[in-house]
């Protein structure tokens, strides 16, 4: 009984950083209608390199550190140490964030000229936007740390709503890119003042002694070639198309490329929860209450991002004629399939990637993601001169099957656990049975896909029960699990 407790609590938790997820993928999808058909192809491409490099300073700059808070905070209980550690690993991002921000400033003109379509304001703004983004990631990751889910949740999406409604107004009051920019700043700059605030008076405040800061920096820098070689493999193809390419060709990719990519949210919840959850019963030596975890996880997640995927590609150009341009929608809907199914490989790496982190070796995680950087990379760097946005986004399902195979294979080698392969072939025939309604049906305008979308839902589901790929018992879990 107490283990099914625990696992109703977990299973609520992902349920809740799923929907928070789920919301966030959605605003980011309906913000994709109002700048395309509102800024220039080229500002679009200028918004889509700005997001890009959000994502890739603070997996950088941070050192590893807020991964290193949840790892090893989670299991403090005095005061003092919580301020201690807390306000040490608080210092130093400051510090390094800060030191970044600035040479991204002082450097605005090269940057511009390399990256952001000559647009030089962008790009000094951009560094301001750092700064605060370092900081909030922080600030998230102490409420993940102590489990507090309910409040990271809340910020999270404050955030994507405040982020939304100041993109959206002030782009179209005719400010243009540099109106987005400012929606974003100011986003972030008020949530980062709230959780400061709420922190300090959880836990109150004190100068630091850095005590424990080398054990720390130990765990945590090891991660930073894998958060950079991560970020390689996840979004450098936008610097790559930029470069090669042009700005423009950034603009035709990106909506493709975050349609697809909804499909990660199912993997959000599981990348933030998973760490300390597995922690707590790894530390406590209960390794079946870890195999079960990992089973529930990996097939949960499947059993709705393989039919995802399979939807997703078959809709995605007349979503996209929807969502951007027609003439976006030409020339980037055949991105999305190749995205969508390297969304499924993300998922399932990083379930069965939990097992490395919980022996702590973050060092073959690091090495594992540099392998699929440099062959992405490399691989980019041939296919996107003569295949354009296509082979950018081929060379991703390539590299996300590595990373697989490459996590499979060395965490198996501490750890086993079921990964159904039966159930995943019942998924895929399912997924099948669904996508022929799809190619008989050929929908076309929101009404109609949103139908196929639910009849899709239904044949999949059905499909999947006469091949019994649940069985009554788990279903029965799970519906006493979503139960309030």
């Amino acid at each position: 009984m107490a283990h099914y407790n625990e696992f109703k609590l977990f299973a609520q938790r992902v349920g809740l950083i799923g929907l928070i997820n789920l919301l966030t993928s959605l605003s980011g999808v309906l913000l994709i209608p109002i700048l395309t058909k509102t800024l220039s192809i080229e500002e679009f491409g200028i918004w889509a390199q700005i997001m890009v490099t959000i994502g890739l300073i603070p997996s950088i700059v941070m050192l590893g550190l807020p991964y290193t808070m949840v790892r090893f905070l989670a299991v403090a209980k005095k005061k003092e140490d919580i301020q201690e550690d807390f306000y040490s690993i608080a210092s130093l991002v400051l510090v390094t964030s800060a030191i970044v921000s600035i040479l991204s400033f002082l450097f605005a003109k090269s940057l511009a000229i390399l990256l952001f379509d000559n647009n030089i304001l962008v790009t000094k703004m951009l560094s301001l936007i750092i700064f605060i983004e370092c900081l909030n990631s922080l600030m998230l990751n102490f409420f993940r740390t102590f489990q507090q889910i309910r409040k990271y949740a809340l910020f999270t999406f404050s955030m994507t709503c405040l982020n939304f409604l100041l993109v959206s107004y002030f782009v179209l009051s005719d400010q243009g890119i540099i109106g987005a920019i400012i929606g974003v700043l100011a986003a972030r700059c008020l949530i980062f003042l709230i959780m400061t605030l709420i922190i300090i008076r959880m836990i109150g405040f004190k100068i630091p002694e850095f005590r424990n800061i080398w054990d720390y920096l130990a765990f945590g820098l090891p991660t930073v070639p894998g958060n950079l070689s991560s970020w390689v493999v996840t979004s450098s193809d936008r610097y790559v198309i930029g470069i090669l390419l042009g700005t423009a060709y950034v603009g035709y990719y990106s909506p493709g490329y975050t349609l697809g990519n909804v499909i990660q949210i199912l993997a959000g919840p599981l990348i933030l929860i998973l760490p300390p959850v597995l922690s707590k019963y790894y530390d406590e030596n209960n390794i079946e209450a870890v195999k079960t975890v990992l089973r529930y996880s990996f097939k949960y997640f499947l059993l709705f991002a393989i039919p995802s995927a399979f939807g997703i590609s078959l809709l995605s150009k007349p979503m996209l004629v929807i969502l951007s341009t027609p003439d976006i929608a030409s020339k980037g809907y055949m991105v999305t399939p190749f995205v969508a199914f390297s969304s499924v490989f993300f998922g399932a790496t990083v379930v069965i990637s939990q097992i490395i982190i919980l022996e702590k070796r973050t060092v073959i995680t690091g090495i594992i993601y540099m392998v699929a950087a440099i062959f992405n990379f490399v691989l980019n760097m041939i296919l996107v001169p003569h295949m354009g946005i296509t082979g950018a986004a081929f060379t991703t399902l390539i590299a996300y099957l590595l990373l697989f195979a490459l996590g499979t294979y060395y965490s198996f080698r501490y750890l086993r656990f079921d990964i159904c392969p039966e159930f995943i072939l019942k998924s895929i025939l399912a997924s099948i049975a669904m996508s022929l309604v799809i190619f008989m049906w050929n929908p076309e305008g929101w009404l109609s896909i949103l139908v196929i979308v639910w009849v899709c839902a239904i044949v999949y589901v059905v499909t999947l029960l006469l091949f019994k790929g649940i069985s009554r018992k788990e279903i029965e879990f799970f519906r006493g699990l979503i139960q309030v």
